[in-house]
């Protein structure tokens, strides 16, 4: 399987813009990263250009947070820190409400959107595509994160394990999502040797909030879907949690990467990462609503490290991260 970049923003509606081949010119090391990047100190992630003049300073800066549920709410949620940002940076912050992955991919990869929040699956495309270089995930107060991929159903629908969705409809989300599309295909082949349209009709809802209320309102018979969403859901009283019933739960895997595109001037990127680190949660917006899924601190952490475990779900999928 191969998810082209241009296909998918397409399906968006949203068409790439030309960027310039000055810098795709350039002889470097860059692994899976795109030709416009480089990576010599062979980290993953592009570098931040040595070139002065290649480095962006903006007076304001856009700020996105991965669509898994309706963007006013993290709007909101989201408010507390971005004012914080707006203090350690200097900078006036806009909060940039998108509507699907492959969106916000393509605002990176154009230039339009600086700090964000990727979901688990779009990391590996973010990064390779549009320079993206994350740096932290959130995590409970005593240093725990992620989250895992869960199948779930509706009560009754006489569907009790995995197997049982054999000859109907499972939802996913979209195909850049992790928990959504990319863990649970490459479960369902390897470990129960399922396969789309093959054994079960796919459909896809678009974000996890959709396949969740789609479950509990029996729009779909069944759903992969992040539990950490399920929780938040659950917590805003969106659902019930006997709503829907869990039938596989997958191992942990690391929630939201958050982080900087890559040609943001290094001191502008110090600051942003230093906001991220020294943001007091107590008693904010952000406490408030991703305390739900018992989150409370930024914590440090390595795209290498971290999403080794989510590039070999890619490769057994064998997804390639093409962005032409």
């Amino acid at each position: 399987m191969k998810f082209d970049i241009k296909l998918l923003i397409g399906a968006s509606a949203i068409a790439l813009m030309s960027l310039g081949t000055a810098a795709s010119a350039q002889d470097c090391p860059r692994g899976d990263l795109d030709e416009r990047f480089c990576d010599a100190d062979g980290d993953l992630i592009a570098d931040i250009p040595t070139d002065a003049s290649e480095q962006l300073d903006p007076d304001t800066l856009i700020f996105a947070y991965t669509p898994v549920e309706d963007p006013a709410v993290y709007k909101t949620a989201w408010s507390d820190f971005l004012e914080h940002l707006e203090a350690e940076t200097g900078k006036d912050i806009v909060f940039f409400p998108v509507q699907n992955n492959a969106a916000q991919i393509e605002a990176m990869r154009s230039g339009r959107l600086h700090i964000a929040g990727f979901n688990t699956g779009s990391n590996p495309l973010a990064v390779n595509c549009a320079g993206f270089r994350p740096f932290t995930i959130m995590a409970s107060k005593d240093g725990n994160f992620g989250y895992e991929m869960e199948i779930i159903t509706y009560p009754g629908s006489g569907i009790e394990k995995v197997e049982d969705i054999k000859g109907k409809q499972l939802a996913f989300t979209s195909p850049t999502s992790n928990s959504g599309f990319k863990a649970p295909s490459a479960i369902l082949k390897g470990d129960f040797d399922m396969l789309p349209d093959r054994d079960f009709e796919p459909v896809f809802s678009g974000k996890h909030d959709n396949s969740i209320l789609g479950v509990a309102n029996k729009d779909y018979m069944a759903a992969s879907i992040a539990n950490s969403v399920k929780s938040r859901m659950i917590s805003r009283d969106v659902i019930e949690e006997d709503d829907v019933v869990t039938i596989y739960k997958s191992q942990t895997f690391p929630t939201t990467g958050f982080g900087t595109v890559y040609n943001l001037k290094p001191e502008l990127q110090d600051k942003i990462r230093n906001a991220f680190f020294s943001f007091e949660w107590e008693g904010t917006t952000l406490e408030a609503e991703f305390s739900k899924s018992n989150e409370g601190q930024f914590l440090e952490m390595t795209y290498q490290e971290f999403w080794e475990v989510i590039r070999k779900i890619d490769a057994a999928n064998g997804v390639s991260y093409a962005c032409e």
